[in-house]
């Protein structure tokens, strides 16, 4: 029988069970998208992975793919972590992606460093989405690819948030982004955040990578500096050093193997 290597890594995570859980799958080619995404589905993880070697791409070494178990996503931050950990052979790795790009991971003294597109959001009243997240936040931002922010008086505000995920899928595969100024538990964050994709079938991400590449150029104009610690505050938790330089947004994190077996589809 057929099978396929998996591995299942804990990325942006200092500790065992912290962070979020990431299928890394690596491919001799590509499977038809449907089993794929059926993959996805069974590993019922926030995002699965899927690589295949590029070896006459001068610019990449590995193509890259994300499927959460619903639908297959345009960026993810913390797979691209996890695949840079399972795949790297000496100290980078570069990933061809669809809608974003190329993406870089590295070493680090953190663990690892990603570097990801800085993406701008644009002020816009979002009262449908508001009124699904709750609480009142003081602003609303948004990104034509999806992406919608919200911030809040204080990180108090952010950890209280029940969102009614029913409603909130029923208006598309809309990441919400809810933040505020404030420390994480340890006291050693500058800002604190919680990630909803309930449309993309994730109700509550645990650490979001791509959010943090919207989240850095926000919170870097309103603090007046280029270097953030932040903290996603998921029930798993997990801290993510961020960084503008220029057009990009390096993310740097530590990364765990949790599991390694094959796949049998």
């Amino acid at each position: 029988m057929t099978s396929l290597p998996f591995v299942q890594v804990d990325a942006f995570a200092d500790a065992p069970f912290t962070g979020n859980p990431a299928a890394v799958m690596p491919l001799g080619q590509w499977l038809a998208d449907d089993v794929l995404q059926a993959i996805a589905a069974e590993n019922n993880l926030s995002e699965t992975a899927f690589t295949v070697p590029t070896p006459d791409d001068p610019d990449a070494d590995y193509a890259l793919r994300w499927f959460t178990p619903a639908v297959e996503v345009k960026l993810c931050g913390h797979a691209t972590l996890a695949s840079g950990h399972v795949l790297m052979e000496r100290d980078s790795v570069r990933f061809r992606t669809r809608h974003a790009g190329i993406l870089t991971v590295s070493r680090a003294e953190e663990g690892y460093a990603l570097s990801l597109p800085a993406w701008t959001m644009e002020p816009r009243p979002l009262p449908d989405l508001a009124a699904g997240l709750g609480g009142a936040p003081l602003e609303s931002h948004w990104r034509e690819e999806g992406y919608s922010l919200f911030l809040f008086p204080d990180a108090a505000a952010v950890r209280a948030l029940s969102p009614d995920f029913a409603r909130l899928k029923a208006l598309g595969d809309i990441m919400l982004i809810a933040t505020a100024a404030g420390a994480g538990p340890d006291g050693d964050s500058d800002i604190v955040s919680r990630v909803f994709v309930p449309g993309g079938g994730v109700d509550e991400d645990p650490v979001t990578g791509s959010a943090h590449g919207l989240l850095t150029p926000f919170w870097a104009e309103r603090l007046g500096r280029k270097r953030i610690s932040a903290y996603q505050a998921s029930a798993r938790g997990g801290r993510i050093g961020c960084a503008l330089e220029g057009d990009r947004v390096i993310l740097t994190g530590a990364c765990r193997t949790m599991i390694e077996g094959r796949f049998f589809p």
